[in-house]
């Protein structure tokens, strides 16, 4: 009966023993390392020239990348430009008014106007007279009448396009020049600002991640030509349960360990959603609710952490306080 006893004791002590080390494992938290990445689209289907740079390097904000073929917006930008000149032109002569030659071609074109107009009404004033004592016909008289009208309406006819040329351009038509100049000009300048962006440039400092286009290709208009990875050092993409969710806050610091690196790795928690990944809350009961997953991200501390390459599957756990 004793050796019963200790046996029943022992065993008892066993499972506590493991109760005690199973509750003071801590989780583990599955993921992913992950840059922050950049990718620099084609603004426009253009045959790629050359490559500045290699997959792996470095390169600082505003580095030249690789430079696509300029020769057909070149074309449209020549084709802009002229058009500003021409609209320029355009508006430069409303604004300067007639020229003094012409000016005074119409001068001596009333001139000339009033003097037709001064030698009909003297013969019709003639023709008028011998009417009046029967020695014409009427039909001479009505022919002096119409040429004297007729030359009466040349006067004001010519004395309306001095007029004009002495007054000026309208309000009207300056404001239309100006509006024509200014779609010239705009446009020149969107064409400009395309043709600075067939040379790509990094937006900002990281290290070249793809390029997926060699020299020859033409790629597709908004096809991405260069990936970037940035910031200082990459983040683990965590995946966490449900049953986890509320032991996590922005701040709280991680002990990450990443697949075949020896030395772990700590981080801060920057971001954690709010909403669960896969199947959606309000789908899900009783036990089902363990599947839920949100999605967290842990910033890596220490120099050698920016060495890391991405996509490599790590753990996180949480660290004592």
């Amino acid at each position: 009966m004793r050796t019963k006893s200790l046996d029943l004791s022992g065993l008892s002590l066993l499972l506590v023993l493991l109760a005690g080390c199973n509750a003071s494992e801590q989780p583990q938290l599955l993921g992913t390392l992950e840059w922050d990445r950049i990718g620099i689209p084609a603004e426009a289907s253009e045959t790629v020239l050359n490559w500045q740079v290699a997959e792996g390097d470095q390169v600082a904000a505003g580095q030249l990348l690789l430079q696509l073929d300029p020769r057909r917006l070149d074309a449209q930008v020549a084709q802009a430009a002229a058009e500003v000149a021409q609209s320029q032109a355009r508006l430069d002569e409303l604004g300067n008014g007639a020229r003094s030659e012409v000016i005074e071609a119409a001068q001596a074109a009333l001139l000339s106007a009033r003097a037709d107009a001064t030698a009909a009404t003297q013969n019709f004033q003639r023709i008028e007279a011998l009417y009046q004592r029967k020695q014409v016909a009427i039909a001479e008289l009505d022919r002096a009448r119409a040429s004297r009208d007729e030359s009466a309406a040349a006067v004001k006819s010519a004395d309306a396009q001095l007029r004009e040329l002495t007054n000026g351009t309208r309000p009207e038509q300056l404001a239309q020049a100006t509006a024509a100049l200014q779609a010239a000009s705009a446009r020149l300048q969107q064409l400009q600002l395309n043709r600075q962006h067939l040379d790509v440039r990094a937006p900002r400092a990281g290290r070249v991640d793809a390029l997926p286009f060699r020299v020859g290709d033409q790629p597709p208009l908004h096809a991405e030509v260069v990936s970037l990875l940035v910031g200082e050092a990459p983040y683990a993409r965590l995946f966490v349960p449900a049953s986890l969710r509320n032991r996590l806050a922005i701040g709280d610091r991680l002990k990450i360990t990443v697949e075949n690196s020896a030395t772990p790795f700590t981080g801060k928690l920057r971001s954690i959603s709010s909403e669960p990944s896969f199947t959606p809350y309000y789908a899900l009961t009783g036990d089902d609710a363990s599947r839920l997953v949100y999605r967290a991200e842990v910033l890596l501390e220490g120099p050698d952490a920016a060495r890391l390459a991405a996509g490599l599957p790590l753990t996180a756990e949480f660290m004592q306080p």
